[in-house]
This record gives structure tokens, sequence and C-alpha cells, in this order.
């Protein structure tokens, strides 16, 4: 059954390298499987070179009932350890830097404290990653618009507010702006280094849209940065309403232009696959989709 497994894996992960890295073991080894596995059929289920990798026609036929039989064996182990009441297993998690600071640190903890056999593997990337080749379970992503059609399954867990914040020192010095228009004598402060010009778009309660270009003293991708910045005087930054909500309370932050949003942001949760998913992740799926909301509203 591990050259099975194994087979199952290198197919759906297109590759030996990729599904190497997916199951944490050399592609030697699963090559070794695979060609056991071979041998013992008598035909060939992948052909590959250097260059080349695909599944043969009986390749595919041969992944149809493996995937079955895996899944079997996966459904069968995960029933024991239900009826044992112990829930255990691997989840390969990515997001970005801001939410695994902001959002996911306290549901991640606590989530290991309710389950201590489960290991949450946590990749923290502001790039984009391919789910499939890095071997990821679950990603969490913010998005201003609409995330690109793909395989991936992608569902909706909350929905973050944006507004523009600035240190009570700052506001005394430069003056409190009324209007958006007045945000062009001010020093802005910027999320994201490309491009190095920033733009405000804001938008009012009763539906006005408006955007304020500026030059930013400061372009980073780290929203502490950015915090820490706007709470030393050094300009106008717009951030999340959550990730300011401490600071706010603190005094050291101010929300600037109040009835006026600076945005807001979709975050979902993506998963590569309904099928095959082992409990760990589909019980952390559902953690998330529980807590998550809580922690950005």
């Amino acid at each position: 059954m591990n050259d099975y497994f194994y087979f199952v894996h290198v197919v759906e992960k297109e590759g030996f390298a990729p599904a190497g890295r997916a199951l944490g073991v050399p592609k030697s080894r699963l090559s070794r499987h695979i060609s056991q596995l071979e041998a013992k059929l008598g035909v060939r289920l992948i052909q590959r070179t250097s260059r080349q990798f695909y599944v043969t026609d009986i390749g595919k036929t041969f992944y149809q009932h493996a995937r079955r039989a895996v899944d079997e064996i996966e459904a069968a182990n995960a029933a024991i350890k239900q009826l044992s009441n112990v829930l255990s297993g691997k989840v390969r998690l990515s997001c970005s830097v801001g939410m695994a600071q902001f959002a996911l640190s306290d549901i991640v903890t606590r989530f290991i404290r309710k389950y201590p056999q489960v290991e949450i593997i946590q990749q923290v990337t502001n790039q984009s990653i391919d789910l499939v080749e890095q071997g990821v379970d679950i990603a969490i992503r913010a998005h201003s618009s609409p995330l690109p059609d793909s395989t991936l399954i992608q569902r909706r867990l909350a929905i973050a507010d944006w507004g523009l914040f600035a240190s009570p020192s700052y506001l005394e010095r430069a003056g409190r702006p009324v209007i958006p228009e007045e945000l062009e004598q001010h020093a802005g402060l910027k999320l994201g280094w490309k491009p190095e010009k920033g733009c405000w778009k804001l938008q009012s309660q009763e539906g006005r849209s408006v955007s304020i270009a500026y030059q930013p003293r400061l372009c980073s991708d780290d929203m502490v940065t950015l915090k820490k910045a706007a709470s030393l005087g050094l300009g106008v930054v717009g951030l999340p309403l959550y990730i300011c909500r401490e600071e706010e309370r603190a005094g050291t932050l101010v929300r600037v232009l109040r009835d006026w949003s600076a945005g807001t942001a979709e975050i979902s949760l993506l998963m590569p696959s309904r099928q095959g998913v082992k409990p760990a992740v589909s019980t952390f799926a559902r953690y998330l989709k529980e807590n998550l909301p809580k922690s950005v509203n």
C-alpha cells in the first residue's frame, strides 16, 4: 500500500520533486516505490526522463483505482482515531505575514492546545504560491478583488474593513483632515513596496468614491513596521481596522476621516481538493471558519 500511496501523490503533484516536498521524503525513495509497483504489475505507469514526466494511459486507469484504495485506508484510519477521540496528523497552513501576526496567532495556538497531537506547519509569506506544488493543505488569503478561477476550493471567511490612522502628535502638528482632499497635504505610509507611489481609495457612507494620490515616506510589506511608524508620528497609514484596534483603544493611534472607508478585503480559505482531506485538515478548516471572523471584526 505504500507503493499505491506514493504513486497517487506523484500523479497528483505532477512530479517526483513536488510530491517529495509535500510528503517530506526524498524523490529517490518515491522513484524506487514506483519502480517496484511497475515491476509487480508488469506495466509502465509513468514515463519519466530528465526532461519529461507524464502518466501513461494505463497509469491513468490504475490511478483511479489506487486513489479509491488510498481514500478507503485513510477513512479507516480516521474512523479508528475518531472512535478513540484522538485527532492527530499534520496540517500545512500558508498565510501572509499580517494574517499570521494579527488574525491567526491566537487561533493556531488555541487549536494546538485543544488538539495536542495535531502538528501545524505554518508557512508565512506575502508571495503567491502554488498550493499543490508546495504541499499546502490550507491557505488563508486576504484580497480586494476576486481571486482568479482555479481548481482550488474557495470559501469566504470574513470581510475586513480598512481605515486611515495617524498618531495624535502627528495630527496636532500637521492638522486633522476634515475632507479627503486635505490628505494631499499629509505624509503617507504605504503597505507594499510596488508601486512606489501610493493612492488612497476612499468611500463615504453615502457611496461617494475619492482617490487621493500621494508620495509615501515609507513603503513596507510589514504592517507592524507601518503601524509603529504611524504611532511615532511619521504620517497617515491605511490598515485593516482590526489591526489597529488595540492602539486606537490606547490612544496611540486615531482614526482619520472616520466616516470614510479606506477599502475592504475579503478573507478566503483555499484548499487544493475535496478528496482525501485528512481529518486534522478538515477539523482545522472548520475551526478557522468558526473563529477567524471574530478576530477580524
